[in-house]
Order: structure tokens, then sequence, then C-alpha cells
């Protein structure tokens, strides 16, 4: 769980959401980040999962992601693993 006291550093990332057996993919832009977690921006009737993955491409890296929180087009999401750029992801 992330520890509120953590510094959040503001970021404006862009990254894909990548979930279920079916690898739907959703553009979101990442607002900030920590070391556990990060607050993304997604467009308001995006149906996002409660665990998926996310794919930033500046960092090179796939975060396996659980949702915390949700608040309107914010989701509020804890890092609970990562790996390299997954296979079936083309950007």
């Amino acid at each position: 769980m992330k520890d509120r006291n953590e510094i959040r550093k503001r970021v404006l990332k862009g990254a894909t959401i990548i979930q279920g057996i079916t690898n739907s993919e959703i553009s979101c832009v990442m607002r900030n980040q920590t070391e556990k977690g990060a607050e993304l921006k997604v467009a308001p009737d995006s149906a996002v999962s409660n665990d998926f993955q996310l794919y930033v491409p500046v960092d090179g890296v796939a975060y396996d992601c659980v949702v915390r929180w949700r608040r309107n087009d914010k989701i509020g999401v804890e890092f609970v693993g990562r790996g390299p750029k997954p296979k079936h992801h083309y950007g």
C-alpha cells in the first residue's frame, strides 16, 4: 500500500493499460509516480479492470498494477511487479 508520506514525483508520461486475456489496450497518462505506484489519467468512459499491466515506453518497463482508488478520470495504482516490454504490445 502506498505510504502517503512518500514524495510523489510529478511526471507526464504516455502509457498503455494492457488488460485481460484479450490484451485490450487503453491509452493513459501517468501524472505522478513513486517507487510503489502512480496516478493515471484515463478517458472518463474507460473500463479499466482492478488489475492490469501498465506499459510505459519512456521507461521501457511494464508494471503489474493493482487499482487502489478511482476518482472520475483518475486512477491510483500500486506497482506489484515489473518486467520488460510486453511481446504483444506494438507501441
